[in-house]
C-alpha cells in the first residue's frame, strides 16, 4: 500500500504550517541571547508560554483543514514538526553542563529537566485539540443507543498502561544503542559517551519510538498517544537512573563536560519530544501498513 501524491502533499502541508508557524515565526518566543543557548520549557516567561499553546492550538486548526478530508490523522504532525526545528536550532546539553560544571549544579539541573517534557507534551497535546475540536465541529453526528449503557472496557486500560510503559522501555533501549558518539570505558561506570551529534539524536529517538509504537500498535492495538506520552517517561527514567549525585560527582572529576553516562540523559527534553511525537506517529500508521501488506500483498 503505497502513499498517493495528494495524500504525501497533505502530510507536507500539515508538516509546512508548524515549520512555518511555530519552527519559524514562533522562534522569538524560545529563542535565548545566547546563540548556542538550549531551548528549555524553565526559560520560556509565563506569557511567551501562553502565546505558544495558543500558536499551536491555532496550528492544528489549520494543519486540520489543510489535510481534509483526514485532518483527524494528518494534522497532528504540525506541532511536533515546528517543535523539531526549534530543536534543531537549540544548544545541546553540553552547553547546559559548561554552564553547570560542578556535581551539584549538575543534579540540580537534571532534577529541573526531569519535568521539562511535560511542557513540551502540552504544546503538542494543545495542537491536537485544535485538531479534535475541528474534527467535532464538521463530522456529521451519529445515532445513539439510548437503551444500552456503555460498558467499560478494562481490558483497554491495562493495554493503555502497558503500552506506556513498554513504549518507554523500548525507546529507551533503542536510543542508548542508536544515539552513539566517542565512548571510552571507565572503570566505575563501564563506559562513557560523549554527546551526540544533533544529526543522531533526531535518527535515534525518530527511529526508537517508531519501533516502539509499531510494536505496541501491533501486539496491543493502540494508538500513538501512549508512546508520545512516553517520552517524560524516557527523560524522566533516565534522569533518575543516569544522574545520580554519585555519578554526576565522578564524570565532574574525570571527565569532560561533553561526556555522559548513557547517551539519553545527553538529549534535551525538547528533543525527544519532538522528534519522539513524530516517529510515534510514522510507526503507529507503519504497523496499519505492514498489517495491510500482510493480509494482501504478501500472498
Amino acid at each position: 500500500m503505497e502513499l498517493s501524491w495528494l495524500m504525501k502533499l497533505r502530510i507536507a502541508a500539515a508538516a509546512a504550517v508548524g515549520v512555518v508557524l511555530i519552527g519559524i515565526l514562533g522562534w522569538p518566543l524560545a529563542s535565548s541571547s545566547d546563540p548556542l543557548g538550549a531551548v528549555l520549557a524553565g526559560y520560556i516567561s509565563t506569557g511567551s508560554a501562553v502565546i505558544l499553546l495558543i500558536l499551536a492550538f491555532l496550528t492544528g486548526v489549520i494543519a486540520y483543514f489543510l489535510s481534509w478530508p483526514y485532518g483527524r490523522e494528518i494534522g497532528i504532525l504540525a506541532v511536533p514538526s515546528g517543535l523539531a526545528i526549534w530543536a534543531v536550532r537549540s544548544g545541546s546539553m553540553t552547553t547546559l553542563i559548561q554552564l553547570n560544571p560542578t556535581a551539584a549544579q549538575r543534579q540540580a539541573l537534571f532534577t529541573f529537566l526531569k519535568w521539562d517534557s511535560l511542557f513540551w507534551l502540552t504544546v503538542v497535546a494543545a495542537g491536537f485539540a485544535g485538531v479534535l475540536l475541528c474534527q467535532k465541529i464538521l463530522s456529521k453526528p451519529r445515532p445513539t443507543k439510548t437503551n444500552k449503557k456503555p460498558k467499560t472496557n478494562t481490558s483497554n486500560y491495562i493495554n493503555a498502561i502497558i503500552a506506556f510503559i513498554g513504549s518507554g522501555l523500548i525507546a529507551q533501549i533503542c536510543i542508548r544503542i542508536l544515539a552513539q558518539d566517542i565512548s571510552a570505558l571507565d572503570s566505575r561506570l563501564g563506559s562513557v559517551v560523549a554527546q551526540p551529534h544533533v544529526g543522531q539524536i533526531v535518527f535515534a529517538v525518530f527511529i526508537s519510538f517508531g519501533i516502539a509504537a509499531f510494536v505496541v500498535n501491533k501486539f496491543l492495538d493502540v494508538s500513538y498517544i501512549w508512546p508520545a506520552i512516553a517520552c517524560f517517561l524516557v527523560t524522566a527514567f533516565s534522569t533518575v537512573t543516569y544522574a545520580k549525585q554519585e555519578i554526576l560527582q565522578h564524570l565532574a572529576e574525570q571527565w569532560p563536560t561533553a561526556f555522559y553516562s548513557n547517551s539519553v540523559i545527553a538529549i534535551l527534553p525538547l528533543q525527544m519530544v519532538a522528534f519522539g511525537t513524530i516517529g510515534a506517529i510514522a510507526g503507529y500508521w507503519m504497523s496499519f501498513r505492514y498489517n495491510y501488506w500482510r493480509k494482501h500483498e504478501s500472498r
